[in-house]
């Protein structure tokens, strides 16, 4: 195991981990040696369907409501101490729901709010490890997505909101980043990788020709946290195949 990213001892909390992406990420470190927690939004762990891109095996598990900030202060610490923080959470909304309040209003509330309330509640224990805290945002907040103004407009928030916190928490031994995935297929993006058509589009304007794995995104993260990415600091690493070029 390459020395540079082995978290044997570490400590991680990936909030968002049940499925998907962060669930990718979550078994990553794990297999590098660290504890892992995550929060998820079933009531328990063995609610969720492997089926639909949920391994919670050798995970701990808390069902949080994210979109509800005395939930997250309510929470109980997932380990005495905390060395990487990895904000997964996400929700869309579709059909165009998000151009009505009650759509914007949720996809605000778990894409952007949380995270900094996320962030705010676990401080004090990065602080003390001198540990990391990497945003999981999106290309969509590089850019306009026409269906879908509130997760275009929380991932642009995010993507600040990273900047921000690496600048203002870097004095404190946080190193704040963030990686912004492309397209990953997931139960979110189904609306477009269960639609042929939709899906030869896509990969069409991707110069690597194939879907991002939450494994991939994994990576970036996995390098984020580590020593290797020691210097780097309010950074969003684009992880999409080229999509964005």
């Amino acid at each position: 195991m390459n020395g540079d990213t082995d978290f044997t001892g570490r400590k991680v909390l990936v909030v968002g981990g049940s499925s998907g992406i962060g669930n990718g990420i979550a078994h990553a470190f794990a297999a590098r040696g660290a504890a892992v927690h995550v929060w998820g939004t079933r009531a328990r762990a063995q609610d969720y369907d492997p089926a639909e891109g949920s391994d919670l095996s050798g995970l701990g598990y808390t069902c949080v409501d994210v979109s509800d900030p005395d939930a997250i202060e309510a929470a109980p610490l997932p380990f005495d101490s905390l060395d990487v923080l990895v904000l997964s959470q996400g929700t869309v909304v579709y059909k165009r729901g998000e151009f009505e309040r009650a759509g914007w209003d949720k996809v605000m509330a778990v894409n952007v709010d949380s995270v900094m309330n996320c962030a705010r509640r676990f401080k004090p224990q990065l602080a003390a490890t001198r540990g990391s805290l990497i945003t999981v945002s999106s290309v969509a907040g590089f850019g306009a997505n026409v269906g879908n103004p509130a997760y275009a407009a929380s991932k642009a928030g995010a993507v600040s909101l990273t900047r921000t916190l690496g600048n203002a928490w870097a004095a404190d031994g946080i190193r704040v980043n963030g990686i912004a995935p492309g397209l990953v297929d997931t139960k979110l993006t189904k609306v477009t990788t269960e639609n042929p058509q939709r899906l030869a589009g896509s990969l069409a304007r991707i110069p690597q020709g194939r879907l991002g794995t939450p494994e991939d995104m994994a990576g970036a993260v996995l390098f984020l946290a580590s020593p290797l990415a020691a210097y780097v600091t309010g950074q969003t690493l684009i992880v999409d195949g080229g999509l964005t070029l």
